[in-house]
């Protein structure tokens, strides 16, 4: 169990609702560190479609878990509530109060509450799986596990190959869905006592931001940092199938036009702060909190 300290300053909420700024201005109140919880910012050289803390960011406030992790090495929740912790733990030891910032919820939520226990990796089932998706594609596995575990299909977009995979895995290889399995090993109790503030802006304002953050991703040189990445061998990387990074490899392969990369983008990543929104109004304890978040200052 973690060692007991200060409460953790957790803030999050959906992408492109100023998280980034939001942490830095907290951090230097408390004369705190940042942790990040952002299931991308994790690894390192993707930089530009990850909307990492720019360099002057950085410099102004300590920051862990940023760029730490090599884009081909395996990475799960398990492993990022191991090295939060050894970060959380240094934090402690030195005196220094945790601001915890990031928009991934499974991060968040294992920090917190603990990992759901299930079974490890099958690689074999894992190349049949991944064979077939190669022939057939992802709707293909998508259909299956439609069939097994129509709970987890529901919240899962037909392009997200890792998660349906998971999916399947768990249930090929305990007899149950995915879904009941989470329920079966329900998340425990806290273990950092914390705040955890969700950031709740206006939907248009930030659907407006989201388009903007897109198109300048592009402008800031998104396709010239994937052309390198694919130079590195990093084609297959996991994170180069995170939004952004796939629209920008198409553009860069001929399947789509810049613009249409851009409007994809904005597309796939509105959708996903959708599900963001859903996935902390089902936090317990989420304190949500409106522009221009003085809320969040006045309490810390």
């Amino acid at each position: 169990m973690p060692a007991e300290g200060p409460a953790l300053v957790v803030i999050a909420g959906p992408t492109a609702s100023g998280k980034t700024r939001l942490s830095i201005e907290v951090a230097r109140r408390v004369g705190g560190e940042i942790v990040n919880a952002d299931s991308q910012q994790v690894y390192r050289h993707f930089d530009v479609g990850t909307a990492k803390p720019s360099r002057e960011e950085l410099a102004a406030v300590p920051h862990h878990l940023i760029s730490c992790v090599d884009p081909l090495e395996d990475f799960s929740a398990a492993r990022f509530q191991r090295l939060a912790d050894e970060a959380l733990g240094d934090l402690h030891r030195r005196g220094k109060r945790a601001v915890v910032v990031g928009g991934t919820g499974l991060y968040l939520r294992v920090l917190l509450h603990g990992v759901v226990a299930a079974p490890g990796r099958d690689e074999g089932l894992r190349a049949a799986l991944e064979a077939l998706g190669d022939r057939e594609g992802n709707p293909a596995l998508h259909a299956r596990l439609t069939q097994v575990d129509p709970v987890t299909a529901a919240r899962l977009p037909v392009a997200d190959r890792v998660r349906i995979i998971r999916a399947l895995e768990i249930h090929a290889l305990t007899g149950q869905s995915a879904s009941v399995h989470r329920q079966a090993h329900a998340f425990g109790g806290d273990r950092y006592p914390y705040t955890l503030w969700v950031l709740d802006p206006d939907r248009e304002a930030l659907y407006a931001a989201i388009n903007a953050r897109a198109r300048a991703m592009f402008d800031g040189g998104l396709l010239e940092e994937v052309k390198a990445l694919v130079e590195r061998g990093f084609a297959g990387a996991a994170p180069m199938k995170a939004v952004g990074y796939a629209q920008a490899l198409d553009c860069l392969e001929g399947r789509l036009t810049r613009e249409e990369a851009i409007g994809k983008t904005a597309q796939a990543t509105r959708h996903y702060a959708k599900r963001q929104w859903t996935w902390f109004k089902k936090e317990p304890g989420a304190r949500f909190v409106r522009p221009p978040y003085d809320e969040v200052l006045r309490a810390t």
